[in-house]
C-alpha cells in the first residue's frame, strides 16, 4: 500500500526557512515524479514544485529562487528546502506521487489532476 508522511512543518518568521520532508512507503521512489503542492485557507490547491524521475525539476513562479525539491533514493525520502519565507508562504503543504517517468510540461508537473497519491500534510505558518 502506498504511504506519503509528511513532516517539518512549524511557525517561522518572514525570511526564515524551513525543509520539509516527505518519507515514501509502498512503492520504489526513482520510478515516480513527486511533487510539493500547497492550500492556503479559502484557496485552491496549487503546485509549488515537482521532480521527475531522471532529476528534472519545476518550479511555480513565486517560489523560484527560495524553494528547493530534491530526493533521497536511499531514503526514499522527498524534500522542499524553503528559504526566505514569506507571509504569503503560510498554507497546507502536501506531497504527492505518481508513476512515470516524465511529464509533458511544467504545467503538468506542477498540475493537481497529474498526480494519484497523497499526503496528510504539514502546516507552514510564516509570520510578517
Amino acid at each position: 500500500q502506498v504511504q506519503l508522511v509528511e513532516s517539518g512543518g512549524g511557525s517561522v518568521q518572514g525570511g526564515g526557512s524551513l525543509r520539509l520532508s516527505c518519507a515514501v512507503f509502498g512503492y520504489i521512489f526513482r520510478s515516480y515524479c513527486m511533487g510539493w503542492f500547497r492550500q492556503a485557507p479559502g484557496k485552491v490547491r496549487e503546485g509549488v514544485a515537482a521532480i521527475e524521475s531522471d532529476g528534472s525539476t519545476s518550479y511555480a513562479d513565486s517560489v523560484k529562487g527560495r524553494f528547493t525539491i530534491s530526493h533521497d533514493n536511499a531514503k526514499n525520502t522527498l524534500y522542499l528546502q524553503m528559504n526566505n519565507l514569506k507571509p504569503e508562504d503560510t498554507a497546507m503543504y502536501y506531497c504527492a506521487g505518481v508513476y512515470r517517468d516524465k511529464f509533458m510540461s511544467a504545467m503538468q508537473a506542477l498540475g493537481v489532476i497529474s498526480y494519484r497519491h497523497w499526503g496528510q500534510g504539514t502546516q507552514v505558518n510564516v509570520s510578517s
